[in-house]
């Protein structure tokens, strides 16, 4: 019986021999037609609406300068986003810079709301929906700099000495800390923190470090003095939580790490007095906390899911006839890009609901002080009429799990405060915490 079984088994091989050998007809595949390359200036891929997409596909890490080819600004940065551009491309080839004029590309325009001259986005995995905004960056190295900050590991764990010294070895710079296992991460007595940021290789340093040390000497035990050095790569996360840009250096800011709040020295100058200045109205309560935000897109409100910003994010939130349920994500975070495509579904979902707004924030764009924040992505719920109040989201991050919170929350009080139905418990429902609310800039 186990025969015929087994000639099932050797005639397709049989058959597949004969074929490569002539003995049977052979078959001739037709071959798949080559794209041209996609033109080139300067090392800069020429993009517009009907490339575009093909080349997400084909370049893991690509960023695009939107420009208009007469305007004076989009000139200036032309040559060293080039020079950038070369110098990438022989490093690590997976990186690809690209340009889209937007004269002719209205549709490009549109789809990515460009709305200043030059625009510079960074497109990651053929994300075409999230890009990350390269905001403040004009020159070849800063370009560089930016993108490695956004590829490469900020830290590594090591695990043996060979792993140690292979990259002592490859870089120019290594720093290796060496820490006990401890649940205990940040414990500094003085919860105020005062940070410099600027580049040590400029001409200024010297003068501008010895006003800051001296300023540091009259605030010692109230307020920690930090320097940071801005051409420092493994800064970039520091720069991107106090929205720092090349363009704002020297920078001055205070860090109060009990509220998270963060102060801005109004002066321009890094001078002894200034630094006095700004440390006694932080001190003295007089000093108000500086909130960032991008501008209001035109189309927030078009889509499903809401764009929110630090200027609308009280109005939306905090109103009297919708319930709000928010994702705070970060446009660099491959677990936020992951988590969009549901997001957006949820938005399609409740788009026609009569109290639901489904909305989202780039948190690393635009303050918004909240307690016991989270690692990216998190999300919060705010009840219809809320003033103060926001409901902690802990569950799956599916879009069934999301819909069923939803459906919990958004009921009427009496109906949701009766007894959870069986295989509930008290413990699954989802605890408060108090929302900061900062004055919105209108």
């Amino acid at each position: 019986m186990k025969t015929p079984w087994l000639s099932f088994l050797i005639l397709p091989f049989l058959s597949s021999l004969g074929a490569e050998d002539g003995l049977g007809p052979k078959v001739t595949k037709p071959k798949k037609a080559r794209l041209p390359k996609i033109k080139e200036e300067n090392n800069i891929l020429v993009l517009k609406k009907s490339n575009f997409d093909r080349a997400l596909k084909e370049t893991k890490y690509l960023l695009v300068e939107f420009y208009i080819s007469l305007s004076g600004p989009s000139q200036t940065l032309a040559e060293e986003f080039a020079k950038a551009a070369g110098q990438l491309k022989k490093e690590a080839p997976g990186i690809r810079f690209g340009k889209v004029d937007i004269t002719d590309q209205k549709d490009l325009k549109k789809e990515f709301n460009i709305q200043e001259f030059p625009t510079v986005k960074f497109f990651v995995d053929g994300n075409r929906k999230n890009p990350i905004d390269c905001k403040g960056v004009r020159e070849a190295s800063a370009f560089i700099t930016w993108v490695r900050r956004r590829i490469g590991p900020s830290t590594v764990v090591i695990n043996s000495t060979d792993q140690a010294e292979a990259i002592i070895n490859s870089e120019d710079l290594a720093v290796i800390g060496f820490f006990k296992t401890s649940v205990k991460i940040f414990d500094v007595p003085v919860e105020n923190h005062i940070l410099l940021f600027t580049p040590k290789n400029s001409e200024t340093f010297h003068k501008t470090y010895e006003d800051y040390k001296s300023a540091a000497v009259e605030f010692r035990g109230k307020i920690m003095f930090i320097l940071v050095d801005t051409n420092e790569t493994r800064n970039g996360r520091v720069f991107e939580y106090f929205r720092i840009t090349e363009i704002d250096v020297p920078a001055v800011r205070i860090l109060n790490l009990t509220s998270d709040a963060k102060y801005k020295m109004p002066a321009d100058e890094v001078t002894v007095e200034n630094l006095r200045s700004f440390c006694h109205s932080y001190l003295g309560g007089k000093a108000k906390p500086h909130v960032s935000s991008e501008e209001i897109p035109e189309d927030w409100d078009k889509n499903p899911v809401k764009v929110l910003v630090g200027k609308n994010f009280n109005r939306v939130t905090f109103n009297k006839t919708k319930n709000v349920f928010v994702m705070f994500y970060a446009p660099w975070s491959h677990d936020c890009r992951k988590l969009l495509p549901i997001w957006d579904e949820l938005g399609k979902k409740y788009e026609h609901h009569e109290n639901i707004v489904i909305a989202k924030i780039d948190f690393t764009a635009n303050d918004i002080q909240l307690v016991m924040l989270d690692r990216y992505p998190f999300f919060r719920f705010f009840p219809v009429g809320s003033n103060n109040q926001v409901v902690v989201y802990d569950g799956e991050y599916t879009l069934e799990a999301f819909a069923e919170f939803l459906e919990k929350q958004s009921k009427p009080k009496a109906e949701a405060t009766k007894k959870p139905p069986s295989g509930e418990s008290k413990e699954d429902l989802t605890e408060e915490e108090t929302v900061i609310k900062q004055k919105e800039e209108l």
